[in-house]
């Protein structure tokens, strides 16, 4: 049989594309290496649990469209992103609010919490002009680092949860640029770089100047992390979602598309591929880099471990960056509403990548930034071939912005 469209991936964007096709009469095989379909937001049951077996994964966006078109694929439940902050013991809240500052400070009133976080602006300048970085940051990196390390010494309670530092750029592409320069100098400094991490897993990195008010200072009482006009998560988990995506779809797991290229090619008229850019041309003009991350599974015969469904972890002296616990996404309960009476976490570590690990957030620096172009140019060049998604556009995509693009995608190819 010949197909309209081999799909390489069957993560959101492959699955929605797939599905999008064959809602318009167009004949489909969806392939993937592995052997599940949903890509990296897979759930899989354990105990009851629908566990993100790829990382936590809440769904959040602002656009209407993006959120109907979803929501007929699943029911999402009321979920809403209120994580912690877990100092040497002490728990805050984050986003950072009213809760956290009458617990460092004792203020009650937004307008005491503003004047208290001028004051500790000025308190942690240590002689240094904020306004300058990170133009300095950059340029004069032994200054960088002694500033970096008076903020470390004389108010590590808040270095450790938000990092003061206002990036500018004159395009996104300098800001982030800059911003992957200022996190390897913060490394070198032996900072703690997890709340610039869980910002950039959030795409936020991506899309705005990080500073003291961008990285989640709220004077309200609101727990809200995202403030997005629908959050949630899909009931039953994400696999279930991507199921129904799938419904009446032809999908081939455990199979390697890039090892069986030729045979695969020959069965379709077209191709969209998901995969990453550089494995499609063999790597000819060199490996692009990612940042990864990795995870430590438990299960523990307890029905609650830390109470919230992720807490993260801000002091150095704590391997991991945060501990997720799976069970809270749905509110610790069954499909029936039963309680469950075991609990899964998992741990998560940042950890270098080197080729062959899993590829999770593009690195948005010059030198990959550049490698990444004159692989475009090979894209463009062909013919039958879609590229899209995270990795067949080495850009960071949440889901919400996923599910956005390949819509636009099917507009412009199905009509």
């Amino acid at each position: 049989m010949k197909y309209d469209y081999l799909v390489v991936g069957s993560g959101l964007y492959g699955a929605i594309f797939a599905h999008e096709a064959k809602a318009k009469g167009k004949s489909v095989l969806v392939v993937d290496k592995r052997p599940n379909i949903a890509g990296n937001v897979y759930t899989e049951k354990q105990e009851g649990i629908n566990v993100h077996m790829y990382g936590a994964h809440i769904f959040h966006t602002n656009d209407k469209r993006v959120w109907n078109y979803i929501t007929q694929f699943a029911e999402f439940n009321r979920f809403t992103n209120s994580p912690v902050a877990n100092y040497k013991g002490e728990l805050y809240s984050m986003p950072f609010n009213m809760y956290t500052f009458n617990k460092m400070w004792g203020v009650v009133t937004p307008e005491e919490a503003t004047t208290k976080i001028e004051e500790q602006k000025k308190a942690v300048r240590s002689g240094y002009d904020m306004d300058i970085l990170p133009t300095d940051i950059v340029t004069y990196e032994k200054d960088t680092l002694e500033f970096l390390d008076d903020l470390n010494t004389s108010n590590q309670k808040m270095i450790n949860m938000t990092f003061l530092i206002t990036c500018y750029g004159r395009t996104k592409r300098e800001l982030e640029s800059l911003m992957q320069r200022v996190s390897g100098i913060i490394q070198q400094a032996n900072c703690d770089l997890r709340c610039l991490q869980y910002l950039q897993e959030q795409g936020l990195m991506a899309s705005a100047p990080i500073g003291c008010n961008e990285t989640g200072i709220e004077r309200t009482l609101d727990n809200n992390y995202f403030n997005a006009l629908y959050q949630g998560i899909p009931i039953g988990g994400y696999t279930k979602m991507v199921e129904n995506l799938l419904d009446g779809i032809e999908v081939r797991l455990n199979t390697d598309y890039l090892e069986h290229k030729a045979e695969l090619d020959a069965l379709a008229d077209k191709v969209v591929y998901t995969g990453p850019i550089d494995a499609y041309f063999g790597f000819k003009l060199g490996t692009l880099e990612y940042r990864s991350v990795r995870f430590e599974n438990e299960t523990l015969d307890i029905p609650n471990f830390q109470g919230n469904a992720a807490v993260n972890y801000t002091d150095r002296e704590t391997p991991w960056t945060r501990i997720i616990e799976h069970k809270w996404f749905e509110f610790g309960k069954d499909e029936d509403g039963n309680d469950l009476p075991k609990t899964i976490i998992s741990r998560e570590y940042s950890s270098e990548w080197k080729a062959g690990d899993e590829p999770y957030y593009p690195v948005n620096d010059e030198k990959n930034g550049q490698l990444y172009a004159k692989y475009k140019e090979l894209a463009d060049k062909e013919t039958g071939v879609i590229f899209g998604g995270r990795l067949g556009e080495y850009k960071y995509y949440d889901m919400d912005t996923t599910i956005a693009s390949v819509l636009n995608m099917c507009e412009k190819e199905l009509g």
